[in-house]
């Protein structure tokens, strides 16, 4: 059976930092786009970041840059966001995703607009993070 497992989601406060796992099981990351999303109740889910194993490029969105990094280790089938500087945010799930290939994701003009998840066919569970202020 093949799925993914998302982990190291919690409370924090805002400022504070958090390392989201997400791993790969009954397949590998060779060769595949791995995303994160999160989703607030009632809110789209929403696209952050993205990378690409088979040639390490990685993609954000706006509003995470510089504080969210994403990072691969295909030998663990791991994928890792390592999130710093929290804002405060409600209670949001955060999901990731993949498919075969390269990062799924839109532009306007010249920069990185969003991750769609439409781009992504496989989908783990989740893990719920909170940021208070």
């Amino acid at each position: 059976e093949v799925h993914l497992v998302e982990s190291g989601g919690g409370l924090v406060q805002a400022g504070g930092s958090l390392r989201l796992s997400c791993v790969a099981s009954g397949f590998t990351f060779d060769d595949q786009a791995i995303a994160w999303f999160r989703q607030a109740p009632g809110k789209e889910r929403e696209g952050i970041s993205c990378i690409s194993t088979n040639d390490g490029n990685t993609y954000y969105i706006n509003s995470v840059k510089g504080r969210f990094t994403i990072s691969s280790d295909v030998a663990k089938n791991a994928v890792y966001l390592q999130m710093n500087s929290l804002r405060p945010e409600g209670p949001a799930v955060y999901f990731c995703a993949t498919t075969p290939g390269v990062c799924t994701w839109q532009s306007e003009g010249r920069r990185l607009a969003r991750i769609p998840a439409w781009g992504y066919d496989m989908w783990g569970q989740g893990t719920q993070v909170t940021v208070s202020s």
